[in-house]
Order: structure tokens, then C-alpha cells, then sequence
């Protein structure tokens, strides 16, 4: 009898489900893994979604602009926090037809559509690697731009072509001194023709950030591998033997132009775009006199380490505010052209007095290397109003218009039916019957038994924090014994080191570096004034970078670092 009522409980609620909204349509996402792209190169085309669609594609309209060559599906599922995702990927490889600017067309997955994308395919553009095209493997790197400014983003390009197997591989990363150098997305694999000869290609990008201007060469990449020789051809390849051979790339050569003369600022920032911006928690223009509001400002950045981003509340407000700003979260995105860094700031606003209160602007100056130009990002003068507090309000407020709500809120997008929709009783026992399914199945996910979960103590949290805002001060001040001291204490709770040599060994590339430029300094004879803010700089990069959760490298094998 109890399991006819579940049965039924739960076709009850399915029912109301499929009664109560239409069929959601999955909404498919179209890219390509480059743009672009040369006429002589394979590319991918991938179609992405988190909902299952309506039928399987039908890739035809792809035919009349491009030569597909294979096609492949792939989807992962995952559970978190009790939410369940997907996502399924068509991954479809293809040659041009031509080139120009191509659309690559909308393709129906029965009644779900994809978005259409526009790909630029240029000429044939293997000249630098024609000088090459004798041989079976060899490097072609090449950096953008050749010239750039302090701090600014240089995209290096590292492509291995070959037309042999190999295995074993162990390839270098690119070393360049005073300089952040990341390793961007996957490696991607496709096909060209050099000088009509027919080679795969492994490409693989980095992007490198200059911290002193100057020429700054980046030493030759070595690759070292075994190449497969077949030997015994006469028994059908049965029998290969190798050989190790080693290939090098060109060096490069940077002309790191310092900061232009006219830029003003306090704190130096380059970026190819920038976005500055604001949202509240709340209504700004009705607060109430002890009640909090949250102040969220978000500064977006492409081509751009976090390190490099300034702070943005900073600034004072009226003594009859009080402000408790919150840990800055700071992000970095990978994509195929570079880094899109991320500083989200939290403010906690809390008036003491009614009145009308003017919040300062908030200006970041910037570089911007497309144009060559100094911009600034502004976010205006924000006036908040406070009205009065919780207490007294005696009688509810009036409903305030739709135009004055801030443009943080948004309209509800499944609303409560109204007082003109009579609702049947049959449908009031269908929504009392999924709620108590609802309420069932809250009970069995609450009261599974909970995961063991490792925490960190929190007097060594504590202590981190504290070194921390001590090693904060020293870099402000120019402090170098300071700082010395701030960085032995947090790197003895950290990483249990008790030296300047032992903390660096731990951290990245630019911290090290700096870490390494403070000892020197410390320990010199003539030492010149010390200036603590790359330090610090390079000390945010590092622990941002240390809280982003691990992503496993689905690199092409058989490529590994020396």
C-alpha cells in the first residue's frame, strides 16, 4: 500500500511538472578551439550544452563552407553541494573551403538549435616554417607583440610539427628572468600542409608578462624524443626500433617598453580591456539607519594578472557610515588568447544617522595596449539614502515603483499566480502532494551520513592572516627587515621553512624571484633602496593562485616538461 502511495505521490508530481511549464529548450553553444585559423589548418568546432537536446545534430550545413573530417561526442556529469550538472560536447573536425570571414551556420538538433559563430580563415601562412620543411620534426615559436609594454601581456606560440611518430617526449618551458610566465589552455592537434608536405602539429601557448624594461631574450625551447624507425620492414612494421633526437627553436628577442611619461597614476596597470562595476545587496536609495547592505565592486581585466589588479574600496566614506569590507576574491580564467584576471571587493555598508550620503567615485587608470592609449575606468559619485531605521516603521512601507528599484534586483522569472486565476482543488492536492515529496526527499539528503572533511586549525589560519597584513605594512612602509621578519613567520606556519631560500623553493616563479631580490638586498654591501610593492604584488599572485582548485593537464602526450 505505501509503495502505491510513492508511486502515485511521485506521477502526481512529475505530472504537475510537465502541466505546469512547457518543454525547456537546451541552449547549445557553438566555438572553435582557434580564430584564427589558416586555410591550410584543421580546426574544431565544438557544440556544447547542459541539457540533453532534442534530437541528435544534423551537421550537413557545415558541408557548403567546410570539408568535415571526423566527429566525435563526449559528455560528463557531476554532484556538488547536492546540485547535479552535465554537459555533452559534439566535437566536429574541418578544413575551410576558402577564405575570409566564414559564419558557421546555425545546426539543428531537432527542434534545439545552435548559435551561429563567424571564424576568420586566413591564407596560407607557413612560411616561417618553410625553411624547415626538409626535415621531419622540428619547433617554430614566435611571441606577440615584439614589443611590449612593462607588465603587459606577450603571447608565445610554441608549435612542434612533425610528420614521424615519436614517444618519450620531454619538452622545456620557455625561462625568460624578471618575467610571470603561465602555461595558457590545452594543447591543441591539427593538420597543415609545408610546402605541400603533410604534417601534424601540436600547438601549444604560454603567455609572459615582463617585469623590467629593457631587451629580454627568451632562450631556445629543446624538445628531446624518441623517434619511431621502422627497421624490419619486411615483416609488416612487426619489428621498429628508435632513435633520440633533439630539436631546438629559435630564440626571441623582447623590446619592453617602459611606463609612458604620461601616465599619472599610482599604481601602474596594463590590460587590452577593462571593466569596472558595481552591485548592491539592496535598495542604496532606502536604507535604514543599523541595517547592513552589501557594496559588491568587480573589476574585470583581459590580458591581465590578479596580481596586478589595485585595490578598489579603498577610499573613505562619511563618519556616519560604517564600512567592513570582506577578503577580496581574485580569479584567473585561461583562454586561448590569454589571461582574464578577476578582484571582486564586498563592502558591508551600515549608517548610524539618516540623511543622504555621497559614496566617492572610484577611478582606476589603465593602459590600454590594443589602442596605445591611457583610459580610465570609472564607476560615477554613488548618493545613498537612508530613511530611517527598522524600529520605526509602524505601518508596512509602500510598494516602490519598478523604476526605482536598483538595477541589481530583477523580475521573478516563474511568478505566483494571481487572484483573477482560480486555482482547482485538484491542483492544491497535486502541490501538497509534491511538497511532502519534497520534504521526503530533503530528509533523506540532510540526514545521509556526512563525509569526513579536513579543516584547517584555526589558530594557524589566524596566524597566516596576521603575517599576512605584517608583510602588507612592511611592502607599504619599504620596509626590508620588516618584510624579512613577516615572511620568515608566515613561511614557518605556511611551509614550515625557517629561510628566505627555503620560503622561495615553495612558491612560484615571481615570488621567488622576489623573495631572492630581498635577500640580496638585505645582505649587500651597497645595497640600493628596496621597494616592497613588487613583493607584495607577486605575494597576492601567488596565494591566489595557490587557492584555485587543481586542474588536471589533458595535454596532448606524449609532451611532458623537463
Amino acid at each position: 500500500m505505501n509503495t502505491i502511495k510513492q508511486l502515485l505521490k511521485s506521477t502526481l508530481f512529475f505530472l504537475l511538472l510537465l502541466t505546469g511549464q512547457g518543454v525547456i529548450a537546451a541552449d547549445i553553444d557553438t566555438s572553435v578551439d582557434r580564430n584564427p585559423v589558416s586555410i591550410e589548418d584543421s580546426f574544431q568546432i565544438l557544440f556544447t550544452t547542459t541539457e540533453s537536446p532534442d534530437a541528435a545534430p544534423d551537421f550537413t550545413p557545415l558541408e557548403e563552407d567546410f570539408t568535415i573530417l571526423n566527429q566525435n561526442q563526449s559528455s560528463s556529469a557531476s554532484w556538488v553541494n547536492g546540485k547535479s550538472s552535465k554537459t555533452i560536447q559534439w566535437t566536429v573536425s574541418v578544413l575551410a573551403k576558402h577564405t575570409g570571414t566564414i559564419t558557421i551556420p546555425v545546426i539543428k538538433f531537432g527542434q534545439d538549435t545552435s548559435v551561429a559563430v563567424a571564424v576568420t580563415i586566413t591564407p596560407s601562412d607557413n612560411t616561417k616554417a618553410a625553411d624547415n620543411s626538409d626535415q621531419d620534426l622540428f619547433l617554430n615559436v614566435e611571441a606577440t607583440p615584439a614589443s611590449p609594454y612593462l607588465q603587459s601581456q606577450v603571447l608565445y606560440t610554441l608549435r612542434l610539427y612533425r610528420r614521424v611518430d615519436i614517444a618519450q617526449a620531454q619538452l622545456t618551458d620557455p625561462e625568460l628572468p624578471d618575467a610571470v610566465v603561465e602555461k595558457l589552455a590545452d594543447d591543441s592537434n591539427y593538420a597543415t600542409k609545408v610546402n605541400g608536405v603533410d604534417y601534424s602539429v601540436t600547438e601549444r601557448k604560454y603567455v609572459i608578462f615582463p617585469q623590467k624594461s629593457g631587451k629580454v631574450t627568451i632562450k631556445p625551447l629543446r624538445l628531446t624524443a624518441e623517434v619511431v624507425v621502422n627497421a624490419r620492414r619486411g615483416f609488416n612494421g612487426l619489428f621498429n626500433s628508435t632513435q633520440t633526437k633533439q630539436v631546438t627553436s629559435k630564440e626571441i628577442t623582447l623590446d619592453v617598453k617602459p611606463a609612458p611619461a604620461a601616465f599619472t597614476g599610482s599604481h601602474w596597470l596594463t590590460a587590452e580591456q577593462l571593466e569596472v562595476k558595481q552591485e548592491w545587496s539592496g535598495d542604496f536609495q532606502q536604507m535604514k539607519v543599523g541595517e547592513p547592505l552589501t557594496r559588491t565592486l568587480t573589476l574585470i581585466a583581459k590580458g591581465a594578472t590578479v596580481g596586478s589588479l589595485p585595490e578598489l574600496g579603498a577610499t573613505k566614506t562619511d563618519a556616519q557610515l560604517k564600512t567592513y569590507p570582506d577578503q577580496p576574491i581574485l580569479k584567473e580564467q585561461k583562454t586561448t588568447d590569454g589571461l582574464l584576471a578577476l578582484r571582486e571587493e564586498k563592502i558591508a555598508i551600515i549608517p548610524s544617522k539618516t540623511g543622504n550620503y555621497t559614496l566617492p567615485a572610484v577611478k582606476i587608470p589603465w593602459f590600454n595596449t590594443q589602442t596605445k592609449k591611457i583610459e580610465t575606468a570609472t564607476i560615477p559619485e554613488t548618493t545613498i539614502s537612508v530613511v530611517g531605521g527598522a524600529a520605526a516603521t509602524t505601518t508596512p512601507a509602500p510598494a516602490t515603483p519598478e523604476a526605482s528599484k536598483p538595477p541589481t534586483e530583477s523580475t521573478p522569472i516563474i511568478q505566483a499566480p494571481t487572484a483573477e486565476q482560480p486555482i482547482s482543488n485538484w491542483l492544491w492536492v497535486s502541490l501538497l502532494l509534491a511538497l511532502g515529496w519534497l520534504v521526503t526527499l530533503f530528509y533523506f539528503l540532510t540526514n545521509r551520513p556526512a563525509l569526513p572533511v579536513v579543516t584547517v586549525d584555526n589558530a594557524a589560519e589566524l596566524n597566516l592572516k596576521d603575517c599576512m597584513n605584517q608583510l602588507k605594512k612592511a611592502c607599504a612602509d619599504n620596509n626590508a627587515k620588516a618584510a624579512k621578519n613577516a615572511l620568515l613567520a608566515w613561511g614557518s606556519a605556511k611551509f614550515n621553512a625557517t629561510s628566505l631560500g627555503a620560503i622561495a623553493d615553495c612558491c612560484d616563479a615571481r615570488l621567488r624571484d622576489e623573495i631572492l631580490q630581498l635577500n640580496q638586498v638585505l645582505y649587500a654591501k651597497d645595497a640600493p633602496a628596496w621597494s616592497g610593492k613588487k613583493l607584495f604584488q607577486a605575494f597576492v599572485e601567488n596565494n591566489a593562485r595557490a587557492k584555485m582548485p587543481a586542474v588536471e593537464n589533458d595535454g596532448l602526450e606524449p609532451l611532458f616538461k623537463l
